[in-house]
């Protein structure tokens, strides 16, 4: 299937290229990213050996909706998506946090709380409260952005006092936060799904804040299904999730967790058309909109051309 496993372009004016995980990443007269959303999958830390079709194209355009969707909350990073698995946008200094706010005990902050801790991030949470509850009200949990190994849990004191974000710009971030997840919740909500958390980046340009990068997409959000919430919550049950979750489970079922000496299982035809198939009912699912396959000429030759003509206008 004609899908995008790894770029190798050369445009007028580059000046850098970064190969993430799963992101291409072009840098335009050191004012420009052009950021090609690739098809490449990852789990476990693990990029793993098939590109599943579309998938680049469900995420990035999740992406360009959200943030379209919240440019009157914080002006964003974006000037163009000139190809459904393109973003182009201006280089912003990130904030060295990423912003991660939470509407339910789930995930990480659920495993600390089971634990015993009753303070996640410097905030403090009431006795009593099950996995996937509804908090009180939504917590802002920082982690740091490291460079090299994982992020690690931060606090607003600790970020304050380390100067990693000044106090002005700090209150600002929590701001957007708040307003940003507040607006993801009701989009979800019409959705039929509840945003239970997700994390937001932030960076300067010439003085002036942006949001940066994907916003409320399954792979930097957790969603819930909303119906039957309140009765699985009551019943002791696991809520049903809208997330990559499903493709992390193949993986558990077929003996591997991204440790050492477990071998990636053999990704068919068939694995890969079903993982495309799900990304594309989580698109559907998550902005109410059909999905649009594109045509079925060479994608690269299509994105390649696509940015060129994108740069000419800038």
């Amino acid at each position: 299937m004609n899908a995008i496993k790894e770029t190798h372009f050369n445009f007028p004016g580059q000046t850098n290229f970064y190969k993430g995980k799963v992101r291409d990443v072009y840098t335009i007269d050191n004012k420009y990213l052009v950021m090609v959303v690739s098809d490449r999958i990852s789990a476990f830390d693990v990029v793993l050996p098939e590109a599943i079709p579309y998938k680049g194209q469900v995420l990035n355009q999740i992406a360009a909706k959200f943030l379209q969707a919240t440019a009157d909350i914080v002006p964003n990073w974006v000037v163009n998506v000139p190809d459904p698995s393109v973003t182009i946008g201006r280089i912003c200094d990130p904030f060295k946090v990423e912003m991660v706010i939470r509407g339910y005990l789930a995930g990480h902050a659920w495993r600390e709380y089971s634990a015993g801790k009753r303070q996640v991030c410097g905030v403090s949470l009431p006795e009593g409260l099950k996995e996937n509850d509804k908090l009180p009200e939504p917590i802002i949990t920082p982690t740091t952005k490291a460079s090299v190994g994982h992020d690690e849990d931060i606090s607003k004191e600790q970020i304050l006092e380390r100067g990693i974000v000044s106090a002005e710009d700090y209150a600002q971030l929590e701001k957007y936060t708040r307003a940003l997840f507040a607006r993801g919740t009701e989009i979800a909500a019409k959705q039929g799904l509840i945003l239970v958390d997700t994390k937001y980046e932030f960076g300067k340009a010439d003085g002036k804040i942006y949001l940066i990068d994907e916003i409320h997409t399954p792979d930097s959000s957790r969603y819930f299904y909303s119906e039957g919430y309140a009765e699985r919550q009551k019943n002791g049950e696991p809520q049903k999730q809208l997330s990559k979750e499903f493709v992390r489970k193949w993986l558990i079922e077929n003996g591997f967790q991204g440790k050492e000496g477990q071998v990636v299982p053999v990704m068919t035809a068939e694995i890969v058309k079903s993982i495309s198939e799900r990304y594309i009912e989580l698109f559907e699912q998550i902005t109410g909109e059909s999905f649009v396959k594109p045509g079925h000429d060479s994608v690269l030759n299509r994105v390649e051309n696509a940015i060129n003509n994108a740069l000419k206008a800038l």
